[in-house]
């Protein structure tokens, strides 16, 4: 083969292969989660990525609930959140975070690990968490991925 007849195959949006994914965050770390997850839903782990075309999976995250932080996170980690209101920045703590919703700690984490534009935006919505064991989307027939630590 000569240099001229290698092409490479830039993927349409039409094109795209869309499955849908089991992930389990029991005993799983934050971090080491979102990434892996943030990967799955760009389809970086796919032959065919490209970067401006929306190619990644679907990502259900079950057991969101019982995952954990390593070191003195529990206690010094915190959210901000700011109401648009003058003197209306609001802080909470993890631990009140993951008592009250954990589904916000693994979606704010894996949204940071998005594009910050219009393709970060719709990937994101690719990504369903759940607190517990039990989901809403058999009718998918999703198919457990086995995350590595």
């Amino acid at each position: 083969m000569d240099s001229s007849t290698k092409i490479t195959k830039s993927l349409r949006k039409e094109d795209a292969d869309h499955k849908w994914l089991i992930v389990d965050a029991s005993d799983m770390v934050l971090g080491r989660l979102a990434t892996q997850v943030a990967a799955l839903l760009r389809g970086k782990h796919k032959a065919d990525f490209t970067p401006h075309v929306d190619n990644g999976d679907y990502v259900i995250v079950l057991n969101a609930a019982k995952l954990k932080v390593l070191g003195k996170r529990t206690d010094m980690k915190e959210y901000f959140h700011y109401t648009g209101y003058p003197g209306g920045g609001r802080f909470e703590s993890f631990k009140n975070m993951m008592n009250r919703k954990p589904e916000l700690v693994v979606e704010h984490a894996v949204k940071g690990m998005l594009p910050k534009t219009k393709l970060g935006r719709q990937i994101v919505k690719k990504l369903k968490v759940y607190a517990g064991g039990e989901h809403s989307h058999a009718a998918q027939m999703p198919q457990d991925h086995k995350l590595s630590n």
